[in-house]
């Protein structure tokens, strides 16, 4: 059948038509005969009988004259419905997105960056009257005599301390005893070299690393979303001085430098490189060796004064392998032996100094607070004994991270004053004590000098920060005494008295608690949040909640013929509070921005306008609160999880917490079943909630755990714990569902007798080849990882990788959204030829028996919903290429769960569409119970799919699937495809609780399913269920459904940023509160965009509109 030619829509529309009239003219020399009713609908799916039988289910319209004028007119009026409802759900994303912006405004930490500089002639503080240092010039030295002419400060991107020293403990793993040569110069050479544990502050994503690195300041949250594109810094840095100084900079390697420092570098000698390709682990560390070593010649020493190279090789081993990994032990290993070269090269006068930017945690990812990401390690070398120790127990380096640490804030002043250039302007760090100590560990008084130096640049940076923020003296009162008892300390000291080098060593301890004084006021300075800005975030948030659950369940009427009131209202009420919200911002700028007015205000507008016309259709309001058992665990399911989120530990458990609350709606959906009345329904839900309970448990087994989850979980979803590759076992899951999940679907399919027309050639074929070469490139993918193939051919293999990958996306996304466009409904239309003898279709005694012709269309019972689950297989394929292989038990389970969870609410009468049977002519419906699953489907696959709520699950490496380098938008559509692949399924499937097994924009179909009680009552029972139906039509129930979906994503969203506003001070903010905002924030957004406009706006629309083009739109 696959082979057959493809059937148009005309072409189908046609045969209808030319059957109706069949029909029509056999109806005509039959009008004796009386009132013709359709055979009735089972679910075998097809739909058979004359011409009034069937017009029950279709539209009469078609074969008329004046059908075409009137099949216009309908086809307009519901083109025009749907626009106004895709309006409304916009205005809802808008709010949504202003409600977190406001928040995210108050909540995430900023600080004032004061545009001050250091001058190399203006001392921080008032010491050239002493004989300690008089002002200099850059050549000598500005601040401080300068120890070094030029230096090499390499970056080796996530290079963890216990990378760098030995391990005798027990069997080392691969990331041990690889890179041996820093912990061995700093040893057997303490002079000429320190090794110590170089502390980053969260968050560990390499951009803010870098702020932190040439400005000496902190970093805050709101900077992680830069980590992409990178601005320039514009405040006083390390970079800059050494540009004003006269110094000619030269960079190599990871290119987020010339975002920072546009314009810096010497563009001659400059090398940079893409540097979020985690899957090229060679590239960028390659080209810097290459270029290094030339630049390192006698020859070419004139060239340059301070270059910066940046390895990424580690970094990329880590999240594409994790740290234990062969790959991971032969990157250490290049590290060791280039840095052996660049120490032979070295001259006397250069200082090279290593370092990591933040570390890795133990499946290679970094970007939050863990230890092992923010214990990095910091290596300095200099061919001149320079260095020293403050005792000899201090020579060998800590053998962990845990002692005598230093904050990577402390680079800035020890590389300033080492250098001669000015400590940059908002500096908070200082100067290390290996660094200035002296080779015999006794010169305090020059460790007191460069420690007066920096603590005086603090001061005046407190000092103009305190001014510029109106900071009453009581903030700055306490490190001011410090400052004072240390300058007395100093002063007493360098006029002689009791000149020794306790006193010099008493003066350098109180320099260093001042700076450890104020760095902790910082820290709390820039923890203050906007208390307003937060508390209008959450009022927006939780208004919409309000009117969105009015909009959902608290309005009786007809909420399509309500849209065009709704939008109206909203127009007059944003544009009303725009001007508002401008005004207040123009008379009162101390109170808000411009911007921020105008936002608010039309926020405010906005809402009160939906507000005001619900007020004037008070007399159809009713209580949304729920009625039925259904509806009341819709609301536990809900409230139940927003309410944990204030526990640090249920948020840590979220993904069992998830699996209680569906497990628990499987149990209970098999006790529904068994109470079912007909045999038929009870055994085909009991049948398919098994089937959903059985698939969440076995979807449980795919796991990643975080790491305050350990050791009570045990990770599966990939290799091992610390591995970020997938095991050889896994592979096989991909070749496992490409063989068995077109079938599962084509059996959901064929239950209604659907499996025709364009589904044979796209779930058969086009959509099984997508699996297939899904699964191919998943296996070349762990060759290309195990090193499975000679390393010849390891350029082939991921060329023809990125081919597969390419053409996956090419079937599902160009391939798949053509035939969704173009199909035709899965059905086909039958005629049957006149029958002598075969008696009345209708079957009622009576009625005369003349010869009839008869039409069945097979798969009419589903034609809605079979139609609109191509658009959902598409953007399955992409999201699978896009998924690791034990993802795809994840996703290919969820796929199953949702297409089982359609016929076990379909038997249970609990679908928006489910029409009355007899016998049971009112059933119990809840429509919100379809939507809140699927919402828990989509929180809990996100975890099922290698995910937490943390920074450093974010599977980075999915950007370069399809791609040699990063391209936007693509890369980070790609990562959110990878992200919240499961949300964005769920999402998806909203409207199939609507349109499957239903047959009529109107919902009118063939009958109720007929199963024995008289013939009055049956004829009752339509018009009953007419009545309903005319009332409730397709897009009302779509509306009602995608607004319930929505409503339980906002909800989590708003008491997440609710819960993180009141646990703001908690000591778990930051590793846990904070983290689970962000996903919730970005969850709404995600699900808000793609059940808006992909699948109420797209998806809708076009299978509506296949089956109008075909069935009319009467």
């Amino acid at each position: 059948m696959a082979n057959k030619p493809e059937v148009t829509h005309k072409e189908l529309a046609a045969r209808f038509a030319r059957a109706r009239e069949v029909l029509r003219k056999e109806e005509e020399e039959n009008k004796a005969e009386g009132e013709k009713k359709a055979r009735g609908k089972g679910r075998g799916g097809g739909v058979q009988g004359g011409l009034d039988g069937i017009g029950a289910g279709l539209n009469r319209g078609t074969a008329g004259a004046g059908a075409g004028a009137e099949s216009t007119r309908k086809r307009a009026e519901f083109m025009a419905s749907h626009g106004l409802l895709v309006g409304v759900l916009v205005w809802v994303f808008f709010i949504h997105v202003l409600g977190i912006y406001f928040f995210t405004k108050g909540f995430l930490l900023t600080r004032l960056v004061l545009d001050h500089k250091s001058d190399c002639k203006v001392l921080p503080t008032n010491i050239a009257a002493s004989s300690h240092h008089s002002i200099g010039s850059p050549s000598d030295g500005c601040w401080h005599p300068k120890s070094f002419e030029k230096a090499i400060v390499i970056i080796v991107d996530a290079l963890r301390y216990d990378f760098t020293v030995p391990y005798t403990a027990g069997t080392p793993h691969h990331y041990h005893n690889a890179f041996p040569l820093l912990h061995e110069t700093a040893s057997k050479q303490p002079a000429n070299a320190f090794l110590l544990p170089f502390i980053a502050d969260p968050p560990t994503a390499t951009l803010q690393r870098l702020k932190g690195l040439t400005t000496g300041t902190l970093p805050t949250f709101v900077d992680v979303g830069s980590n992409f594109a990178g601005t320039a810094i514009e405040e006083d840095n390390l970079v800059s001085q050494l540009r004003d100084a006269g110094k000619n900079l030269v960079h190599l390697g990871d290119d987020t430098w010339h975002s920072l420092f546009p314009g810096y570098f010497d563009a001659n000698l400059t090398r940079s490189y893409d540097s979020f390709n985690v899957w090229d682990l060679h590239t960028v560390d390659n080209g810097v060796m290459e270029h290094l070593v030339p630049l390192m010649q006698p020859a070419n020493l004139s060239r340059w004064d301070v270059i910066f190279g940046h390895f990424l090789g580690v970094d990329h081993a880590g999240h594409r392998y994790g740290p234990d990994h062969p790959a991971m032990m032969a990157k250490l290993h290049q590290m060791d032996v280039f840095f052996r070269e660049v120490i032979d090269l070295l001259d006397e006068s250069t200082l090279l100094v290593v370092m990591g930017d933040h570390g890795m945690d133990v499946k290679g990812d970094h970007g939050g607070e863990s230890d092992d990401e923010v214990e990095a390690a910091l290596w300095m070398y200099s061919k001149r004994p320079l260095f020293g120790r403050s005792s000899e127990e201090n020579i060998t380096p800590p053998r962990t991270a845990k002692e005598r640490p230093v904050g990577q804030i402390d680079l800035v002043p020890t590389l300033s004053l080492l250098l001669g250039i000015p400590i940059p302007f908002n500096n908070l760090g200082a100067p290390i004590e290996e660094a200035f100590i002296g080779k015999d560990g006794s010169d305090w008084q020059n460790l007191a000098l460069v420690n007066h130096l920096a603590g005086g640049q603090i001061k005046r940076y407190q000092h103009e920060y305190a001014l510029a923020r109106g900071l009453d003296d009581s903030v700055t009162s306490k490190p001011l005494r410090i400052w004072d008892d240390a300058i007395d300390v100093f002063s007493k000291a360098g006029k002689g008295h009791r000149s020794t080098a306790t006193v010099w060593r008493d003066a350098y301890t109180r320099f260093s608690n001042y700076q450890r004084e104020t760095l902790s006021i910082c820290r709390s300075l820039w923890a203050r949040f906007d208390l307003v800005s937060m508390g209008q975030g959450i009022g927006i948030l939780l208004t919409c909640i309000l009117l969105l659950v009015t909009y959902a369940g608290g309005y009786s009427g007809d909420i399509i013929r309500l849209n065009p009131v709704l939008l109206l209202r909203v127009t007059a009420g944003t544009g009303l509070g725009v001007v508002s919200g401008f005004s207040v911002a123009w008379f009162l700028p101390d109170v808000t921005s411009n911007l921020d007015g105008i936002l608010f205000g039309s926020a405010a507008g906005g809402l009160a306008g939906v507000a005001f016309a619900f007020f004037s259709e008070r007399t159809r309001l009713s209580s949304p609160l729920p009625n039925t058992v259904w509806g009341w665990f819709s609301l536990v399911s809900v409230i139940g999880p927003s309410i944990g989120f204030a526990s640090n530990s249920y948020t840590i458990w979220e993904d069992d917490i998830l699996l209680f609350f569906i497990s628990t709606f499987g149990f209970l959906a098999i006790v529904s079943s068994f109470r079912q009345k007909d045999v038929v329904d009870r055994t085909f839900g009991t049948y398919q909630s098994l089937i959903f309970l059985v698939l969440t448990r076995l979807s449980s087994f795919s796991r990643l755990c975080r790491e305050e989850q350990m050791p009570y979980c045990r990770s599966t979803y990939y290799a091992s714990t610390t591995s970020s590759t997938s095991a050889p076992w896994q592979l096989l899951i991909p070749f496992v569902f490409a063989i068995f999940l077109p079938g599962i679907i084509k059996s959901y399919y064929q239950s209604t007798r659907s499996y025709e027309g364009s589904a044979i050639f796209w779930i058969g074929f086009a959509f099984r080849i997508g699996l297939l070469l899904t699964a191919v490139f998943w296996t070349l993918d762990a060759a290309d990882d195990g090193d499975w193939f000679a390393a010849t051919k390891r350029g082939l293999l991921k060329t023809v990788r990125m081919s597969i990958a390419q053409l996956v996306l090419a079937i599902a996304l160009a391939a798949g959204s053509t035939t969704f466009a173009w199909a035709k409904p899965c059905v086909n239309i039958q005629m049957t030829s006149p029958q002598q003898g075969s008696g009345s279709i209708n079957g009622a005694a009576g009625d005369s028996s003349a010869p009839r012709s008869t039409l069945t269309i097979l798969g009419y019972a589903n034609t809605f919903g079979t139609h609109y689950f191509l658009l959902f297989t598409n953007v399955l394929l992409a999201v699978l290429l896009l998924t690791k292989p034990m993802g795809h038990l994840s996703l290919g389970l969820l796929t199953w769960q949702i297409l089982s969870l359609l016929d076990l609410l379909d038997a249970n009468h609990l679908l928006p569409n489910t029409p009355p049977t007899i016998g049971d002519p009112t059933p119990p419906t809840s429509p919100a119970i379809g939507p809140t699953i699927l919402s828990l489907l989509g929180s809990y696959h996100f975890f099922k799919t290698g995910h937490q709520a943390t920074i450093a699950s974010i599977q980075w490496d999915s950007a370069f699937i399809p791609l040699r380098t990063i391209h936007y938008p693509w890369t980070p559509i790609l990562v959110v495809a990878n992200t919240f692949g499961a949300p964005i399924l769920t999402a998806l499937a909203v409207p199939l609780l609507v349109l499957w097994k239903r047959t009529d924009p109107k919902q009118s179909t063939a009958g109720p399913v007929i199963r024995g009680p008289p013939k009055q009552e049956q004829r009752q029972q339509q018009q009953q269920q007419q009545q309903r139906q005319r009332q409730q039509p397709l897009l009302a129930d779509v509306a009602r459904s995608m607004t319930t979906f929505l409503l339980c994503h906002a909800t989590v969203a708003c008491a997440t940023t609710v819960w993180a506003a009141w646990l703001r001070r908690h000591l778990m903010l930051y590793r846990v509160f904070m983290p689970r905002f962000m996903l919730g924030a970005l969850v709404l957004c995600v699900v808000d965009l793609v059940g808006i406009l992909i699948a109420v706006g797209v998806g809708v629309r076009a299978s509506v509109g296949s089956v109008g083009e075909v069935f009319g739109w009467g």
